[in-house]
């Protein structure tokens, strides 16, 4: 009996020893400028009390706008948010998990202007990238050390959208992979519309007339979208009337449904927009930043999938961008572009909704935040 309970006893305290030591680095990805930052910057994570390291420059880099991590965790992958010729930059660091440094592998150019967002496919085997101004989507392949490889395809979107100003012409926003990476899906603000094509894995092929796309409401300017593990919902915000979208996903045979649309706010904010959208790691909330109300909105999923709004997280935030929830469920952290700061925010994960914790770092105009597990 009484090795039983010693038995128990240190393995209880293996375990807490080990959760003791968690740690993440946490990768910032920016604006750059005279008065801003100066590339990707890195911090350190704890997990257990959700205090974060100040942040070092990590990769000097012209506007890193979104990052992306490689399925091995030992790649990340850079958009350089600028229009040149032949689009702007795309770069893959090898990353240590242990120092966190970065070193750069390669660059290729994304094949359209702005690229803004990119996303690795599940298996690790290609990268899609969302251009904004050149309104298309384009695949790389990637190499077995993660470096970029073939730029395989750019697949050109056509349409515009009911507001002159922002939709008069394709605006690829966000780029996503189904779980068995074969569908790529890149949600275009442009044309109301979530861009759905048809992936070989093996051979890279990629087809925009095999998969029918989601067509979401006139004047939305869908921006990012959230996956269901399983594949068959979707949650897509609407950036231009600040809104968020369930979708019900039928990649077989197309029929897909847009279910509910719900309000970001609590009440109508003029000159607001939506920003980010992700879904919890444990699937059971969907968040959504407001950039005017400065807020990050709740919704939680019901077992049918769609969405009841819950509240708001609230602070001091300035333009929320882009914001992440850390492995564990436990902290909600928040880039202010605006602010030039990330703050942390201690999450609930029974209402969803999290409490200011005061703990910031400062950095120039962040933009998106990616964790990383700190290797021993």
């Amino acid at each position: 009996m009484y090795r039983c309970v010693l038995a128990s006893w240190f393995a209880w305290l293996l375990s807490v020893s080990a959760l003791s030591a968690q740690e993440y680095w946490v990768f910032v990805g920016t604006y750059t400028g005279p008065q801003g930052s100066k590339g990707i910057y890195r911090c350190r994570l704890d997990a257990p009390t959700g205090k974060l390291s100040q942040p070092e420059l990590a990769a000097e880099m012209a506007s890193p706008s979104f990052l992306a991590i490689h399925p091995n965790q030992k790649v990340l992958y850079a958009v350089g948010e600028t229009a040149g010729k032949g689009g702007g930059a795309v770069r893959a660091y090898a990353l240590d998990p242990r120092s966190g440094e970065l070193r750069l592998l390669n660059e290729a150019t994304s094949g359209g202007g702005a690229p803004c967002h990119l996303t690795v496919d599940p298996q690790g085997r290609y990268l899609l990238v969302a251009n904004y101004t050149g309104g298309n989507t384009a695949l790389f392949r990637l190499k077995e050390d993660g470096s970029l490889g073939e730029r395989l395809a750019v697949l050109q979107h056509q349409g515009s959208g009911p507001n002159k100003g922002r939709q008069e012409g394709p605006h690829a926003h966000c780029t996503a992979f189904s779980a068995d990476s074969r569908y790529a899906f890149s949600v275009d603000l442009g044309t109301d519309q979530v861009k759905i094509f048809r992936l070989d894995p093996d051979t890279g092929q990629i087809d925009d007339a095999a998969a029918a796309d989601v067509t979401l409401p006139p004047g939305c300017g869908p921006r990012h979208i959230a996956l269901a593990p399983d594949n068959r919902f979707a949650y897509v915000n609407g950036e231009l009337d600040s809104t968020v979208h369930v979708v019900r996903l039928s990649l077989s045979d197309g029929k897909h449904e847009v279910l509910q649309s719900l309000s970001t706010l609590p009440q109508p904010v003029k000159g607001n927009t939506t920003a980010e959208c992700i879904l919890s790691p444990d699937g059971k909330f969907v968040y959504v930043s407001n950039r005017g109300h400065n807020s990050v909105a709740v919704f939680r999923v019901r077992e049918d999938r769609t969405l009841e709004a819950v509240g708001h997280v609230t602070g001091d935030i300035k333009i929320p961008r882009n914001f992440n929830i850390d492995p564990t469920g436990k902290w909600l952290l928040i880039a202010s572009q605006d602010g030039d700061k990330i703050g942390v925010w201690s999450r609930d994960p029974v209402t969803g909704l999290a409490k200011e914790t005061g703990q910031t770092i400062t950095v120039g105009r962040p933009v998106c935040i990616k964790f990383v597990s700190v290797a021993r």
